[in-house]
């Protein structure tokens, strides 16, 4: 027998919510509920879902009135009866939204039946009642799912010919359903948002597809699906309109929208304005509208509408490393200054380094025995800086950077402090890639065991990045690569010769839809020259080591080796890290990672110095702004005074 069903069968089912999580941190272990006591004010009562087929347990339990409101009973008898009636259609149309087409239901209070059709009803209410206040009321749904059935036949025809569709795009690679799948609503809605997207990609942005007919075959447990598709007509991209802002200048908002009039239609394009606004630190969100019919030149006017954030802002945050030491840190900024997006942003940070970093001291303990004071003030680490950018220089997709920094670092080896000044301008070619260019000074000292240097750079800095990755803080897919370098040569006023330059790429994929399970790799390379390694400063020096690098070992702590056994810094580096990253529930998620590096003597990495090696677990706990970090690292190559297990606490992805 065949049954012909309207869309609104299948496309039409409730979007049934899904079960309310426990606490996060129970989360991991369930959670559990107080019991329902006999109550004079109400009909409580225990409910219990039964069906043999416990895939459909989950979806039950969010469409049923009675479990999800188990904790608010009903005053009286009569309100349980009419709420377990009331349930019996909602726990069909759950099982058809699953494909089981034959499914049936029943509800009994107390021993006592209900019918879909409501009789039994005043009997169950009658047997809820004689229990208020003596106990808790018994209340049992059977759900027999039958067979579940699946998808037979996809029909996707043009809708003003009547003919095939495209065969290109009706592919079970782009629709990701075939026949033989089960036939779910969801999977079906699904397949038609895909297909949607796929045409959409085609540069056809008014695409209408309709499910016109699913028929159920219930003699071979079938549907069979009929689509159709209205492309609309072809288009580009129409006139972008910026609605919304108060005090940001327009044209910033427009320099960062990397389409013009004529431009061939694309959905990506559009989500890229997104991730391209929200580079502008002085809009909260946005909105991109596309409007429903094209204007006079066939193409799609756009309207960005965006919501400007409040000018100032003030943070502050701490993290602690047990082999790194404490810091804090604090920031001031407004987000747009001169009324053209201008940012400036003041930050200072403070941190003490652990004991076994390199301070006068302790140099003068390996000599004569002299002990610290339990705070040694030689071992305090700071940076104050401002930091400003111009952005869409006369509307342009140009912006000019400044930045001015004062530093102290220690870490295991040397002290330094600096003071640094750079301007740049930068030039965004899109959203995804940026280069930019200017002049670097630094003057600053260094101390090692080789004594003290002062020293003078000045040169040519030059930076780029790429990133294609779909979240800052967690990215699931993509590739980001940052690359920066400098020349500092003497004939440009430095006291040495100086050239070098960094790259660092990371990738990520997620191996499902619902970016559960992720792989992430990154890789650093950094080479240098032109002067001796010891005629470098310190802190101009290539350094492996601590969080963001080999986790395990403390902060700049790997490389060639001084004369005392201290890491004295290279002129080249190699870095390398794997992780997977795996989500156990929504808000919680584990990651095992390997870290490897190390500094080199020569200009380029020669691989002759021990490559140091570390492996750990992180664990994840998701917010709405990113993820809190907590990896525990192993060192597997520890020198003398390395710790054995290193911690480390942070926002947002190790990389």
């Amino acid at each position: 027998m065949r049954k012909a069903l309207l869309l609104g069968l299948l496309t039409g089912a409730a979007a049934f919510a899904q079960p309310s999580r426990a606490d996060w941190f129970f989360g991991l272990f369930g959670s559990a509920e107080p019991a329902p006591t006999p109550r004079a004010d109400a009909a409580a009562y225990a409910v219990e879902i039964v069906t043999p087929d416990s895939s459909l347990k989950d979806t039950l339990q969010a469409s049923s009135n009675l479990y999800r409101l188990r904790q608010q009973p009903p005053e009286n008898g009569e309100g349980l009866a009419r709420r377990a009636q009331a349930d019996l259609p909602r726990l069909i149309d759950a099982a058809w939204a699953e494909g089981f087409y034959d499914a049936s239901a029943r509800a009994t209070i107390d021993g006592q039946p209900i019918a879909m059709d409501g009789s039994g009803l005043d009997a169950a209410a009658g047997a809820a009642n004689s229990d208020v206040n003596r106990r808790v009321v018994r209340v049992r749904l059977d759900v027999s799912p039958g067979v579940q059935y699946r998808v037979g036949r996809i029909e996707i025809i043009d809708a003003r010919s009547g003919a095939p569709f495209d065969p290109d795009l009706t592919t079970p690679r782009v629709l990701k359903l075939a026949s033989g799948d089960p036939a779910r609503a969801n999977a079906i809605r699904d397949m038609q948002t895909r297909l949607t997207d796929a045409i959409r990609r085609k540069s056809f942005p008014l695409v209408k597809v309709d499910l016109v007919q699913a028929t159920v075959r219930h003699e071979d447990q079938r549907v069979d699906l009929l689509v159709s598709v209205d492309t609309g007509p072809k288009a580009g991209f129409g006139p972008v309109t910026i609605t919304g802002t108060r005090d940001l200048d327009p044209q910033v908002v427009r320099s960062f929208i990397y389409v013009q009039p004529g431009d061939p239609y694309s959905p990506d394009k559009i989500a890229a304005m997104r991730k391209s606004l929200a580079q502008i630190e002085a809009i909260g969100s946005t909105r991109i509208l596309e409007s429903d019919h094209l204007d006079p030149d066939g193409n799609l006017p756009i309207t960005a509408q965006v919501d400007e954030r409040k000018n100032y802002a003030v943070s502050a945050a701490a993290q602690y490393s047990t082999i790194d030491g404490p810091s804090a840190r604090a920031d001031w900024t407004d987000r747009n200054l001169f009324g053209g997006g201008e940012r400036l942003r003041i930050s200072g940070l403070v941190g003490y380094a652990q004991d076994n970093t390199y301070t006068p001291n302790a140099y003068n303990l390996w000599y004569t025995g002299k002990k610290n004071s339990w705070f040694d003030t030689s071992r305090m680490i700071g940076r104050a800086n401002a930091n400003f950018i111009k952005p869409a220089l006369w509307g342009s997709t140009n912006d000019y950077l400044a930045d001015v920094t004062l530093a102290r670092e220690v870490t295991t080896s040397y002290q330094a402090e600096y003071f640094n000044v750079s301007q740049y301008i930068r030039h965004r070619f899109d959203q995804n890639f940026w280069v930019q260019g200017g002049w670097e000074v630094e003057r600053g000292q260094s101390q090692d065991s080789f004594g003290k240097t002062n020293y003078l750079l000045s040169g040519v800095a030059v930076a780029a990045r790429y990133d294609t990755t779909d979240n800052e803080l967690d990215p699931h897919s993509g590739v980001r690569v940052i690359a920066n370098g400098g020349a500092y040569p003497k004939f440009f006023g430095s006291s040495e010769n100086l050239f070098q330059g960094k790259t660092q790429a990371s990738t990520y994929y997620s191996l499902d839809d619902d970016n559960r399970y992720v792989l992430a790799g990154r890789v650093a390379l950094g080479a240098g020259g032109g002067s001796n390694i010891l005629d470098i400063p310190d802190n101009r020096r290539f350094f492996a080591g601590g969080g963001g690098s080999v986790r395990g070992y403390p902060w700049r702590s790997l490389s060639p080796l001084g004369p005392n056994g201290e890491p004295m810094g290279g002129q080249s580096l190699f870095e390398a890290s794997a992780e997977a990253r795996i989500k156990v529930t929504d808000d919680i998620g584990v990651a095992p990672f390997v870290d490897a590096g190390q500094a080199f003597a020569t200009s380029f990495p020669n691989f002759q110095q021990q490559m140091a090696y570390s492996v750990g677990l992180g664990l994840r706990y998701y917010t709405g702004f990113g993820p809190f970090r907590v990896d525990v690292a192993f060192p597997l190559e520890r020198q003398a005074g390395d710790p054995a297990i290193a911690l480390y606490f942070g926002i947002g992805q190790a990389f």
